[in-house]
């Protein structure tokens, strides 16, 4: 067999290491523009700030491909002809395959701004992002983030690094409203106001105003107020790359559709990370999937299906954690911005504002608990895992809370207090009984 795969991001190579364990004498082949060799994307922050070279972002080292029979191609597909199971390269020649992944990522989306094709305009994605910001924010004073979420913010420390000042542009009333409830949201507003950023709330950019060069020198608002900066960062979102794919005819709607083993309307051409959609999400699932994470998983899911071995996508419970500068972020299972009707929602925040931890659980008899953010504390990924998936009263998960907590000072300092606010705001729940059998210890 000879395995195409477009993209070296995660998803393209968890997927082509998965295939040469599962078929050691497979042909696999790696196509990408980007970069000569798979790098981790979550580190071009780091690259950009000085704490990492290009080299330190590298998982495996240049020896690693030829010893396990990865073919790298350092190219651009820009076509695909599956009748002659083919792609055609930018270097002119075509590539010859039995079966196709496209794994081709994101790219940033922009909403038709006037302007937007100026210099200095842009999103961060990939390397070649990197690159172009590196270049075009040399030395300039003042920039501006349209948009917030975890790209606003990372794009908005990146600047900040440097010296630069930076106005962030972000549409909905508090920070990333969408995914925060109110309280998490406030702590990362506290995080940007600590760090003297300009967040400018209900408020969207309407153009983008050039130089005699060419070049970004103000931004203009929809509130009709002209800031002026040298750079303007696109944090509103990214969008699956169906570029090859709808050149190959292959059925798409955001992204690539796929049925629950990532195979796409053609044969043998199967899609999964950032591009692909699926038709029918799974229970508990969404059509689009664009984390890490869930990349891995799908790369390696669908090699299974590729090397013979037929395996349905599944996620499992759904986990995110990021940085607000300083500020970790940790959620998993289910925690909406507004509570969900049959649950009830255990908020706990340290007096000195910088902890958070929210628990969300079903409200009619068992409790069991539904999701978890935590913010300013690191907790345990296997253990809530398994709480999740074990359903788990909310009221045992408190008085286990020491098992996911990775800081033992902090758990030492402040689990009696978060015992004590749940017993206030929810004096109708019993004290939980440990699976050693021991009653909970309430105590401040």
């Amino acid at each position: 067999m000879h395995l195409v795969i477009i993209g070296n991001g995660i998803t393209g190579v968890s997927a082509a290491l998965t295939a040469r364990r599962l078929d050691p004498a497979a042909r696999i082949t790696l196509v990408s523009a980007e970069s000569a060799h798979h790098y981790s994307r979550t580190a071009l922050m780091y690259i950009y700030m000085g704490h990492m070279r290009y080299q330190d972002t590298k998982p495996y080292g240049d020896w690693f491909w030829a010893e396990n029979r990865l073919e790298l191609v350092h190219a651009e597909a820009t076509g695909l002809d599956p009748a002659a199971r083919q792609v055609q390269l930018s270097t002119g020649s075509r590539l010859p395959y039995e079966r196709l992944l496209l794994a081709t990522g994101s790219v940033t989306r922009f909403f038709g701004w006037p302007g937007q094709e100026l210099r200095g305009v842009q999103g961060l994605y990939g390397l070649p992002d990197l690159e172009k910001m590196t270049r075009d924010t040399q030395g300039i004073a003042r920039a501006v983030v349209v948009g917030g979420g975890l790209i606003g913010i990372e794009l908005a420390e990146m600047l900040h690094a440097r010296g630069i000042h930076v106005t962030l542009l972000v549409r909905e009333s508090r920070y990333w409203e969408l995914v925060l409830p109110p309280e998490e949201a406030a702590l990362v507003e506290r995080q940007i106001a600590l760090h003297h950023l300009d967040l400018r709330l209900e408020t969207e950019m309407r153009a983008v105003l050039g130089d005699a060069d060419g070049r970004v020198r103000a931004v203009v608002t929809t509130a009709g107020e002209e800031l002026p900066c040298q750079w303007v960062g696109i944090a509103t979102g990214v969008a699956p790359n169906l570029a090859l794919a709808t050149s190959g005819g292959i059925e798409t709607d955001r992204g690539i559709l796929v049925d629950e083993h990532l195979q796409t309307s053609v044969p043998d051409v199967y899609a999964a990370g950032d591009c692909a959609q699926h038709r029918a999400p799974a229970a508990g699932q969404v059509p689009l999937e664009q984390l890490w994470y869930t990349g891995r998983l799908q790369g390696e899911t669908v090699a299974h299906t590729i090397c013979g071995q037929p395996t349905p996508y599944r996620r499992g419970q759904w986990f995110n954690s990021a940085k607000f500068f300083n500020l970790e972020y940790h959620t998993y299972g289910r925690v909406p911005a507004a509570p969900e009707a049959g649950t009830r929602t255990f908020c706990w925040q340290h007096p000195g504002g910088g902890q958070l931890l929210r628990i969300n659980f079903e409200a009619d008899e068992g409790h069991a608990v539904t999701g978890m953010n935590a913010l300013g504390l690191r907790q345990r990924h296997a253990v809530w895992e398994q709480w999740l998936r074990a359903a788990t009263p909310v009221t045992e998960v408190l008085a286990r809370l020491g098992e996911a907590n990775f800081d033992p000072e902090f758990f030492r300092r402040h689990e009696p207090a978060m015992r004590a606010a749940f017993a206030r705001q929810f004096p109708d729940l019993p004290l939980a009984t440990t699976s050693a059998g021991r009653r909970a210890v309430w105590s401040v």
